[in-house]
């Protein structure tokens, strides 16, 4: 089975060999990247991995717009991904947790009786009070999250799909496939969530904004769930801030963003059950000197770019300002407040 993952970066330098390694692990057999002006040595690495075969590498053709979705687009003329028999669109921080089998995307495959379409549901993990950027695995620092049935109050959480080779395509969204709102209902694609269920009908149609990449997750988890590691270290986040996003140019995040995806109350170490396997295979490709000292060079330009920024007044202040935040998602902590809950 040829499973390709589709995914666009920007100075994510550091994290990329845990993500292709643990990709790979889950039976991922194919990567995409598209890069974006780098400074941190994302793309030299990038096009390393490539002259090893290990993915595939090309720059992002966007110009001024819509990183993500140019991207997308441009995708689907690659052999990459026209010859695969499931495209899997991700972020860097984004890690699918297998429940079932042999906790690969085959197994889910399997167990969701085999649909041309699955959408899994995400789980935000908080920053868990780490400050500094450590050079290790992301799955084994961050262990808790809001409760998985209920994100900021909405019982309906944003989820992200695997997608067979015969679905009827019209074109990949960041989050979920889209097929032409005339298709008739028979011609409709077998569709289900991380549980094996159907989808509801009104994500599946795309009937309103609301409800185009996100339904309830309460019950949608039994087989996967999707661990987003949004914030990872303080450090980190003060980078990516720094960065922007892949969708949107010159587009920063705001205290709400950190504040939505920094509740704790849930604990979930179930993905360490790849650990073992994700040091050796990272072990694996480490031994490779050149990959290893470009890995090196990513972490060391991580860290010059925090320090860097720590020099200036507004993110000096940004980061002791997202260090004082309550962990409570937004709303929660206010109505504490209201009803005498917290001083």
């Amino acid at each position: 089975m040829r499973i390709t993952a589709v995914t666009c970066v920007k100075n994510e330098g550091p994290f990329l060999l845990e993500w292709i390694a643990f990709n790979r692990l889950i039976g991922v057999t194919d990567h995409l990247f598209y890069s974006n002006d780098c400074t941190d040595g994302t793309d030299r690495l990038l096009d390393v991995l490539q002259d090893r075969g290990l993915v595939q590498h090309l720059p992002n053709p966007a110009e001024g717009r819509n990183y993500q979705m140019e991207a997308l687009k441009d995708a689907r003329k690659h052999e990459i991904v026209t010859g695969a028999d499931w495209v899997w669109v991700a972020d860097v921080d984004e890690f699918l947790n297998i429940h079932v089998g042999d906790h690969t995307i085959p197994a889910l495959i399997d167990a969701c009786g085999d649909p041309q379409a699955i959408s899994v549901t995400f789980q935000f993990f908080a920053n868990c009070g780490i400050d500094a950027f450590e050079d290790r695995p992301v799955i084994g620092q961050f262990t808790r999250s809001h409760n998985p049935d209920l994100w900021c109050g909405e019982a309906a959480i944003e989820v992200k799909t695997l997608v067979r080779r015969d679905f009827p395509l019209q074109y990949y969204g960041a989050h979920r496939p889209f097929f032409r709102d005339k298709l008739p209902p028979k011609e409709r694609p077998a569709w289900t969530d991380g549980s094996g269920r159907p989808v509801p009908h009104r994500f599946l149609v795309a009937a309103n904004p609301r409800r185009i990449r996100r339904f309830p997750a309460k019950g949608a988890r039994d087989f996967a769930t999707l661990n987003h590691y949004a914030l990872r270290s303080l450090d980190s986040y003060l980078v990516k801030n720094d960065r922007g996003d892949v969708n949107r140019e010159n587009r920063a995040f705001d205290d709400t963003y950190w504040r939505e995806r920094n509740d704790p109350a849930w604990e979930d170490i179930s993905i360490r059950r790849y650990q073992p396997a994700l040091d050796a295979a990272l072990a694996e490709l480490k031994a490779d000197r050149t990959i290893c000292e470009l890995h090196d060079e990513a972490v060391r330009r991580h860290r010059e770019k925090r320090d860097q920024l720590m020099t200036r007044a507004r993110y000096a202040e940004m980061y002791a300002h997202l260090k004082g935040l309550p962990t409570y998602p937004p709303g929660e902590y206010e109505l504490m407040q209201e009803l005498g809950l917290v001083t």
